[in-house]
This record gives structure tokens, sequence and C-alpha cells, in this order.
């Protein structure tokens, strides 16, 4: 089966923190590489957002050129996630070429088939600079709930869509002036009229039941206000309207990011040297397509994007038909996760409360991290990232749980064997144990196609703590003498075969230490393949080159028990994993 999977599109505008990587990032590839294991044929998607005048509020105030402050972050970010082990075909950028030409196209057969309409409405202007201010720049009451804080595009309170126009006593975010509102010309999608294909296509989702209760009914309030959304701005910056008369303006950043999807798929094809190769994930119905994203994003996911597609495609009221890139897939299932607070507050990199992706992988590994997100983290609802739950499920869970599983049978084999023994005949005790293991393939695996990462990794620390009690009934380390060293031998390839199995099981969510494991019981080279970055020159302009993130995962291992090989040299281990001391909130990145 050919799958999608399609991350959110990290904005420019600075490193990634713990809080972002957690709702997009490590779940999607967690889902992805697991779903490669599983023999699936995945393509995995995104790329740096680059456009909206907040990247040109923010290259002002860092004093250099708009395209130096993109390249600055983009290679800052794609450096973020490649270190932190994700796997992307291709994570691109919006300032591609490529990207526009997508953009362009989709927008001229929306507008060809109607449903791009034009509308006079009032724009918020800095009174000191002239220049729009940009919707997320705007703060004021929620008209809805109250909210104070809520932003010009929509409430994190009550989760509506808003217009800047909309808010109470509104004021900049930048400098704080009450903004103007002049009237203005821009393009609509016409929502209206794609709002009865919208409702089939919520329909035919719904019955699945398999989208994430809070987000589907979150959707479901989306379809009953189905208003006309504007998809320019009044900017310079950005990807240029190919229709006569718009050269001020620009497209919204949220119209162009979402097609990010299919033209970083379409780029990836090109790159690989098959340019309609992307139509296998994109044109057959049969393929399923993933969105990752916070719960922030879902409106954007969950009703622009599918009705940008309808509208290119002609299904509204209106009629129409699709342009080149022919009948294209809607979304299977928009997986959106709730926000990873620090300490009962909001990450805030103006306010300081923040933790950055790149401290934490320097100072405690990827893998730490990863497991905490995929354990603790913001599945379903908030969830609080707290240095001493971090540090007690590192110490109590990976270290004292699976890396010592992992490190006391290794070193018992190198002392009494120095590699894999073979066994003798299996008592009851280890054939539980195996079996209860093999059993756990089923039943992780089904978890997480299901999208319940949490209760995956769960069921595999459960099955951990399973082989550890084994060694503690079996007592290996009471086994001496040669009358009892098949015993011991059987004992220990038992553990190795159960290691072997656990850690095909944690490979999708921790496949930094997988790999570390791996080697540790005789295998050479990657188990579990990682990503690379590339610098590459722009498909359709020489003079521009990027970082893109890239990578084989032709070789991942298929998501089944594997026998351990017999007589693979197994050495005196190091630690997999640190066991930490407590850590100080106010610096706890201290060496």
């Amino acid at each position: 089966m050919k799958v999608l999977s399609a991350l959110a599109w990290p904005y420019t505008n600075g490193p990634r923190h713990i809080g972002h990587v957690a709702g997009f990032g490590v779940p999607a590839d967690v889902f992805s590489r697991y779903m490669r294991m599983a023999g699936h044929d995945v393509l995995m998607v995104s790329g740096t957002d680059e456009h909206g005048t907040p990247i040109l509020v923010l290259a002002d105030q860092e004093g250099i050129g708009v395209q130096e402050i993109v390249d600055k972050y983009n290679a800052i970010i794609a450096q973020d996630l490649l270190d932190l082990g994700l796997s992307y075909d291709l994570f691109t950028r919006t300032t591609t070429r490529n990207h526009y030409q997508v953009v362009q196209n989709l927008f001229t057969q929306i507008h060809a088939n109607g449903y791009m309409i034009e509308q006079t409405t009032t724009t918020a202007i800095s009174p000191s600079t002239g220049r729009t201010l940009p919707d997320r720049y705007l703060e004021g009451t929620c008209p809805i709930c109250g909210f104070p804080e809520a932003r010009g595009d929509q409430c994190d309170n009550c989760g509506n869509q808003l217009d800047p126009s909309d808010l109470i006593n509104p004021k900049s975010k930048i400098n704080g002036e009450v903004p103007e509102f002049v009237e203005t010309q821009h393009f609509f999608l016409d929502l209206p009229a794609l709002a009865g294909a919208f409702q089939e296509w919520l329909d035919e989702v719904d019955a699945t039941g398999t989208w994430r209760p809070g987000v589907i009914n979150f959707v479901k309030g989306l379809a009953k206000d189905m208003h006309p959304r504007a998809m320019t701005r009044d900017i310079d910056w950005g990807i240029p309207i190919p229709v006569e008369g718009w050269d001020s303006k620009r497209f919204y950043v949220w119209f162009d990011a979402v097609i990010g999807y299919l033209s970083a798929s379409i780029e990836w094809a090109r790159r690989v040297g098959e340019p309609e190769r992307w139509r296998e994930w994109w044109n057959d119905p049969a393929a399923k397509t993933y969105y990752f994203q916070g719960k922030d994003n879902i409106t954007f996911h969950a009703q622009i994007w599918p009705a940008e597609l309808l509208g290119y495609m002609g299904k509204g009221d209106k009629g129409g038909e699709p342009g080149e890139y022919g009948e294209l897939n809607l979304p299977t299932e928009v997986v959106a996760s709730g926000f990873l607070n620090l300490s009962g507050a909001q990450f805030s990199t103006s306010r300081g409360n923040v933790i950055y992706v790149q401290d934490m992988i320097a100072r405690y590994g990827a893998d730490a991290l990863r497991y905490f997100i995929c354990a603790a983290g913001p599945e379903t609802q908030d969830s609080d990232f707290t240095w001493p739950e971090f540090v007690s499920r590192n110490n109590n869970e990976l270290v004292a749980g699976w890396g010592n599983l992992v490190n006391r049978t290794a070193s018992m084999i190198a002392k009494n064997f120095g590699e894999v023994p073979s066994p003798a005949a299996l008592e009851p005790i280890d054939e539980e144990l195996l079996g209860a293991i093999t059993e756990g393939f089923g039943t992780v695996g089904g978890l997480l196609e299901a999208q319940r990462q949490k209760a995956a990794i769960a069921e595999v620390m459960r099955l951990v703590r399973l082989a550890n009690k084994y060694v503690t009934d079996t007592e290996p380390f009471r086994l001496k003498g040669d009358d009892q060293r098949e015993r011991l031998g059987t004992v220990l390839h038992t553990l190795a075969q159960a290691i072997t199995d656990l850690n095909t099981m944690l490979a999708p969510f921790l496949p930094h230490s997988c790999n570390k494991v791996a080697r540790v019981f005789g295998a050479t080279g990657e188990f579990m393949p990682m990503p690379r970055i590339e610098q590459v020159s722009d498909l359709d302009d020489d003079s521009r080159g990027y970082p893109i993130i890239t990578g084989d995962y032709a070789g991942t291992p298929r998501w089944e028990s594997r026998p351990v090989r017999v007589g693979a040299p197994v050495a005196k281990p190091t630690p997999i994993f640190a066991k930490l001391d407590e850590i100080d909130p106010a610096d706890p990145f201290a060496v």
C-alpha cells in the first residue's frame, strides 16, 4: 500500500523547540518508520514554510535580508530535524521554483473552476510603517469566547477561525499600536460553494471511526461555518498571483503552505529521476494519506486544504474539472496532537519559556527526548514537560528497564561465551517469554497503525519488564559449572532472542539506540536506516542552493521476529542510555 506521510511545515522564524516536534515530528516519524517496517511504500515529505509578513518583521529585527533570514533558519531547522532522526524522503522549502509553479497551477485551476472569488475586505495596517499587519501579529479579545489573547486568524482558546476585524480592542503584537483597517480587494476561496462536497468527504472519513474524537468533532464544527476565506494578502514577500493587475499582492502563506505536500512530492519524484512517480501517492484512490500537526493547525489541514483540492478538481456546486495533476486524493486522516507545555505554561520563545531541540539532543540525546514524547506526549490532549518527569522516565524506564536488560544480558554472554550461544531444548518458561514477545508484534503494530503510540510504547515496555522478570526467575548468574552450562546457554540465547525482537519493536520509537543495541549483538551497519542532509541546487534555478533531508530506507527491517544469529560476537557493552542526576530547571543544560 502507498502511504503519504505529510508533516506540518515548520516556520522559518527560529530553531525548533520540543513543543514543535512533539506535535508533528516524532509522532509522524514513528508512524512512518513502522509503516515501512510493515511493508508499505511510504513517502514522507515536508519542508520549511518561508512566506508571510512575520518573516519580514523578523528580517527587520535581525537587520538582514528576507532571503537571508529564511536561508539561515531553513538550515538550522533541517539540522534540528535530522539530528532528531526524522526519516524524510524529502524535506524541502516553500521558496523553491517548483513550489511556486505548483501553487500557481493549483490556483489557476481553482480560479478557472469558479472557486476563487474577488471580494472587498478590510486589512490591518500599521500606522507607523504603513505595512500590512499579519493576522497572527494582531491580538485582542475573542468575540466568541471572550479570551483576551486571541490572534487575528484564530482563537487558541475556543479554536474558532477569526478575521482581524473580528477582534475586540485589537492591537499589534509587534509594537502595541492600534491598527488601522483599510479596504482592499482579495481572492477568497468560495467555501460555501464547496460545502456540499466537503460534507460528503467529511461523512466518509467520519464513518471510518479512525480519526481522533477531538479532531473529527472540531472539523464537524468547521463544516457548519463555511464562509469565504481570503487567500491573498497585501504583501511583497511570497508567491506572485498569476492574474493581471495583482502584482502588489501575494498568496496567503496558509494557501501556499498546504500545497507544499503536493509540490514536495513532485520535487521528490523529479529528484529521483522519475518525474511522474508522485502520482502513485496522489492519483491512486487506494493510497492512504496522513497529515501530522498540532491542534492549532487543524483548520488548515482538515478544512482549507480539502476545500482547495475539491475546488481544483471541480467537485463543488459550480462544477469544473481537474487540471494537469488530475484527481488528487483527499486526506485519509488528519492526525493532530495537543500542545506540549513546559511546567504548566505554553512554550514561548519571546518569554524565555522554551527548550530547544538542539540543546536537548546535545545534552541528553535524541532518543531520550523521543521516548519522553512517545510515552508522555500530547497525543490526544495537552501534556506537560517537566524536568523531574523527564529524569524519572529516562532513569526508571529507559535505563533501569530496557538499558539494564540489554547491558546485563550482553555482559553475561560476553563473559561466558563471547558470542550468542546455541540453545538446548527450551523449557516452558523460555517458551512463555518468547511467545509473549512474538505476540507483541501484532498488538504493538495494531496500536501504531491506529495512531495510539503511547499505548504502543507502553506495551513494548511491559514486555521489557516481562523479560527482566525472566532474568530474575531463571537466575542465569547462578548457573555455573559444566553441568549447568547447557542451561545457561539456553537462557542467554532466549534473552538474546527476546532483546532482538524487542529492539525491532522499539526501532520506530528509538532509531538511534536500536542501531546501538543491534551492534551489541553482532550486527553491522545500520539496523534502522537514518536520514541525511544533502546540499542541492534548485531544480529550476541553478543559481539557488539549499539543504534537503532525504534518505535511503530500502534496508528498513520487517516488522516481525527474526532468529538471533548463533555465533554472533558479543563484547562487553557500554551503557546504551545514561542515568541522569537531578536536573536544575534554572540551568538544565549544565554539564
